[in-house]
């Protein structure tokens, strides 16, 4: 397994001028393309979650809801790296990297970008669901804001 550290920026150290300092997901590849255990990486998957302007009660329950015009996004670090280090230990995976947005966001900001690598393709889809859905349900907080 890669011992690469979860690349993620704690709500403290994020400032706005810090909050559009997104990672290259082309530089991200390349270095895990670079790591020991590449060769057996037969699939990497990427991850680029974004703020909408719609609000998730509409989306997932069709609810009659205002505009979003921004959103307020922090997350728990400890239980990001935990999450990052539960995946990495699932079958065939050989590469985990997240990075998470904080602050004040807008429309069309990033929230968050992970990258799975793994031996091949139902190993790397069941490894980013599962780390997007611990992510999302135990490790983030987001208050919509509307218009």
């Amino acid at each position: 397994m890669n011992n690469e550290t979860t690349a993620v920026t704690s709500p403290t150290e994020m400032n706005n001028a810090q909050r559009h300092n997104v990672p290259s997901i082309e530089q991200w590849l390349k270095e895990a393309k670079q790591q020991t255990d590449a060769d057996q990486c037969g699939m990497y998957l990427f991850h680029n979650g974004v703020v909408r302007g719609t609000a998730k009660a509409q989306v997932r329950h069709g609810e009659n809801s205002p505009r979003v015009t921004g959103m307020q996004f922090s997350f728990d670090q400890k239980k990001v790296d935990a999450a990052v280090q539960r995946v990495k230990k699932m079958p065939g995976i050989f590469h985990v990297r997240a990075w998470l947005n904080s602050g004040t966001l807008q429309v069309g900001d990033d929230l968050m970008l992970l990258l799975v690598g793994g031996d091949i393709r139902p190993h790397v889809v069941d490894a980013l669901q599962a780390l997007l859905d611990e992510l999302k349900s135990i490790c983030v907080k987001e208050q919509e804001h509307y218009e």
